[in-house]
């Protein structure tokens, strides 16, 4: 039977549990539910071969936080949302060294545009630690690209990740990228930060060389927004059917919101900002709003 599409461990860890029923728990997989800045957080930490296996994702840990407070445009829901991905982040990341942004996707294609915009939304300061030591040398140098993707560079993104990681010699790297979700509930109010890395493309079946830290070399911190929902998994949900139907022509089908570009640029911001603030934990928001506008 073939397997609903999620990237989001959370996910995956459910279509499990409803697939076994009321059986034992996943060896080797453990899911704790918390509260961070008024925003749900699932954290998935997959310990085990057989569990990695079972959720067909790799060994590690998967927090993911729900930000409907923002989509719904609560009071101060900007703020919460990026002092909670920043949060999320810190405890994943080297405290010092440089770091590398890989922003992930196209600029022409809306729904795959997370990596790239969260990067325009970054404060990047290698230039600034390394030709101005007097005035920035107190900030973590770090560097960003968004290198576009296959069809439009003739590059894989993971061979650019490791000449740039070979050449800048970073403490890690971080990867933004868009996702893929089951549902329609989580659909531009998820955000998922990973310690495994990302293969590009995966959300939508373009399966690519990861970039991982086997890959570069250095760990590897995964950022992912789901922003499509494969076409036949969301008619099973709706359906309610554990068969994916056939749609026929429309087997590739993949569906996202009509105000896609506004709950990008949104998330985008969120991400930009969070991570800034993961790197540079002595700038607060109001200092990273002026630097960046």
């Amino acid at each position: 039977m073939a397997q609903r599409r999620t990237d989001l461990a959370v996910e995956a860890h459910q279509l499990w549990r409803e697939g076994a029923g009321e059986g034992p728990s996943l060896p080797g997989v453990r899911a704790e539910e918390r509260e961070r800045d008024g925003f749900p957080v699932t954290t998935v930490t997959v310990s085990s071969r057989e569990g990695a296996q079972a959720l067909g994702k790799p060994e590690g840990v998967y927090v993911t936080i729900e930000l409907d407070g923002l989509l719904r445009r609560e009071e101060g829901a900007f703020r919460r949302a990026v002092e909670a991905v920043a949060a999320e982040l810190r405890p994943l990341l080297p405290e010092d060294g440089p770091a590398l942004v890989m922003g992930l996707g196209s600029r022409t294609v809306t729904p795959d545009l997370i990596g790239p915009s969260a990067v325009d939304h970054l404060l990047v300061t290698r230039h600034l630690v390394e030709g101005i030591p007097e005035h920035f040398g107190s900030l973590r140098p770090v560097a960003a690209s968004a290198p576009g993707v296959l069809a439009s560079t003739g590059m894989e993104s993971s061979l650019i990740a490791q000449a740039l990681a070979g050449e800048l010699r970073p403490a890690c790297v971080v990867a933004v990228d868009a996702l893929a979700s089951r549902s329609l509930e989580r659909l531009c109010r998820t955000v998922q930060i990973a310690d495994t890395g990302i293969t590009p493309g995966s959300g939508v079946g373009n399966h690519r060389m990861g970039l991982t830290r086997d890959t570069l070399g250095v760990p590897v911190v995964a950022v992912g927004v789901p922003t499509v929902v494969d076409g036949a998994t969301l008619a099973a949900d709706l359906l309610g059917t554990d068969s994916l139907p056939d749609l026929g022509e429309g087997k590739d089908l993949l569906v996202t919101p009509k105000d896609i570009d506004s709950q990008v640029n949104d998330l985008a911001k969120v991400i930009g900002f969070g991570l800034s603030m993961a790197l540079q934990p002595g700038i607060s928001l109001e200092e990273l709003e002026l630097l960046l506008s």
